[in-house]
């Protein structure tokens, strides 16, 4: 009954959420529970001189999959100008209309899809030399914490420095998706960080591009585990794909059912 149903209501909503006016107003809906959020927390933020350099200039923002949401007002008060990397898919789609709304303009594609032509638009703006550019590099659909190469390609064509930045919150909620999506609570205490920014030369080595590509790896990581541990979250897993976890999940609702029919015929064989 239960899968019967399921199958009519994602029926139902797959067609409606490709609307690009539901998209619209879904995403006015979340801008304002993000700024109701935003306004009623207290805001920390390290090296914001970092951000006050860089937000007009070229630079490579980046950020895990699962620690956009409190960014984007911080983004748009500090007044920066830039485009954001979405996915094509139509979630991807409706999050860019949610970064719209915040002054962030898209640029469409990912490493899976469209990779080539994310990185000819991500170079042409940053060689305007008056925009950054902002992207997840674990983003669209995992490994987690790990930094895919789009960001660095971008710093070693056009000379653009990478700027990691996250966030992490006293009272949140961590939704159940491969990213672990962190949600952020009204009333908390915010504290976001930015690391120091890092170059990459046009001419640099394949090994030497690796071993930059591990350090802002290894930098991001420390970021998240030292924020999320200041108050006490649950420690966000490394390795996680979108396609594996949700096939894991399927598999413990199926466990979890098999469980209850072999409790009822249990309780049906001693009746």
């Amino acid at each position: 009954m239960y899968q019967t149903f399921r199958k009519i209501w994602k029926g139902f909503w797959e067609p409606v959420l490709g609307l690009s006016i539901f998209q619209w107003l879904l995403a006015g809906l979340m801008a304002i529970a993000i700024w109701f959020v935003y306004f009623t927390c207290r805001k920390k933020i390290v090296n914001w001189d970092i951000f006050k350099q860089y937000r007009r200039k070229p630079a490579i923002f980046i950020f895990w999959h699962g620690r956009s949401m409190m960014l984007s007002p911080i983004v748009c008060l500090g007044g920066m100008r830039a485009y954001a990397v979405a996915s094509k898919h139509k979630d991807g789609r409706m999050m860019a209309k949610l970064q719209r709304l915040f002054g962030l303009k898209p640029i469409y594609g990912s490493t899976s899809d469209g990779g080539v032509s994310v990185l000819r638009q991500g170079v042409r703006v940053l060689r305007r030399g008056d925009c950054a550019v902002c992207m997840s590099p674990d983003g669209p659909g995992g490994p987690s914490l790990r930094v895919q190469d789009g960001a660095l390609y971008f710093a070693k064509m056009t000379g653009a420095p990478i700027i990691p930045v996250c966030y992490s919150c006293s009272h949140s909620w961590f939704q159940k998706r491969w990213d672990r999506y962190l949600v952020a609570l009204p009333f908390s205490v915010i504290k976001c960080k930015l690391a120091q920014p890092v170059f990459i030369d046009s001419k640099i080595s394949p090994a030497e591009f690796e071993k930059v590509r591990k350090k802002i790896e290894d930098i991001m990581v420390q970021q998240v585990r030292e924020l999320d541990g200041e108050f006490n979250l649950f420690q966000v897993e490394q390795d996680l794909k979108s396609r594996e976890f949700k096939e894991k999940l399927r598999k413990e609702r199926e466990k979890k059912k098999q469980a209850k029919k072999r409790k009822k015929r249990k309780v049906g064989t001693k009746k």
